[in-house]
């Protein structure tokens, strides 16, 4: 098999064997495939794209290159959620806190900004003292002592992501969705979870333009999960303007404390809700959305979720 004759074929839009999408990645995981190779190869994804079969079988690559957590022996039921990126997103923060309070088992691997999105390790590293880096050992630790962790993401998970992710990022080759699929799902497959809802955004403060190609992107990510055995669900919310009313590292956080205590914004508790009820419901702890913001109306006032 030859690199050159794989670009050749997706240049002339025919489809991938699985084998010869795992011999691209771990090619040039392993550095046995050149930079330009693959990003001629990228670019030809660009234009000719990736069908559901082939886009499946690059995140499975991506998953297979790293480590990949095992909470069994801790829950049966772990529960994970990624935002696509927005002003004054800060979801994560006031969702994981919650779901643990009601039971959930929630591991979080976060990342820091890009572009003009915060991330949430970034707007956690603004509390004096406050550990993100954490090794696997401490990781699993937490979420057995309190049911839920955050934390920076490893590089020994989807190794060969983070390789083509950096190749994509200065070649033009970022916005098409099977890659954006493929780079996100390995990333939640990896991280052990196996409830994940994604919470796609749209508009002049996202990533994603329209409501469309949100859709679009989020129904790619829910097949994509399917086919490998991963239970994906997805809202779409709109990013036209900033979520809630803080924006900035610091002042997220306290917008977030403020959330706990019952004092927020409709829009964040909205979305908040959505992403919540999602996860209740596919673990089982209630059979509908009423019942969800039933439970999460009473671990906020009741102080249970702070």
């Amino acid at each position: 098999m030859r690199t050159v004759d794989l670009i050749q074929k997706k240049k002339e839009g025919k489809k991938h064997t699985k084998e010869e999408i795992y011999f691209l990645v771990n090619g040039y995981t392993k550095g046995e495939v050149e930079d330009y190779q693959m990003s001629a190869w990228l670019m030809a994804v660009c234009f000719c794209g990736l069908d559901k079969e082939e886009t499946a079988w690059m995140t499975q690559a991506f998953v297979d290159s790293g480590e990949v957590l095992d909470f069994s022996h801790i829950s049966n039921f772990v529960a994970d959620k990624h935002s696509t990126g927005g002003v004054g997103d800060k979801v994560t923060i006031v969702l994981i806190p919650l779901l643990a309070s009601l039971g959930v088992t929630c591991a979080k691997l976060s990342g820091r900004g890009l572009g003009y999105t915060g991330g949430t390790v970034d707007k956690l590293e603004s509390i004096p003292n406050f550990k993100c880096e954490m090794s696997k050992d401490e990781f699993m630790k937490q979420i057995k002592d309190i049911n839920a962790a955050i934390s920076s993401q490893s590089p020994n998970l989807t190794p060969a992501d983070g390789k083509i992710y950096a190749l994509r990022d200065v070649t033009a080759t970022v916005d098409n969705k099977s890659l954006i699929c493929a780079s996100v799902v390995s990333k939640k497959i990896a991280s052990g979870a196996n409830s994940i809802v994604l919470d796609v955004k749209y508009g002049s403060g996202a990533f994603i333009k329209t409501k469309e190609e949100a859709c679009e992107l989020a129904r790619l990510m829910i097949e994509t999960g399917a086919l490998l055995g991963r239970k994906i669900s997805a809202i779409i919310s709109s990013m036209e303007q900033p979520l809630g009313t803080h924006i900035g590292n610091s002042l997220e956080i306290i917008e977030s404390i403020e959330f706990l205590k019952g004092n927020y914004q409709k829009d964040l508790y909205d979305v908040t809700l959505e992403i919540a009820a999602k996860t209740l419901i596919a673990g089982d702890f209630c059979k509908t959305k009423e019942e969800a913001k039933e439970k999460i109306d009473n671990a906020i006032e009741s102080g249970l979720a702070l």
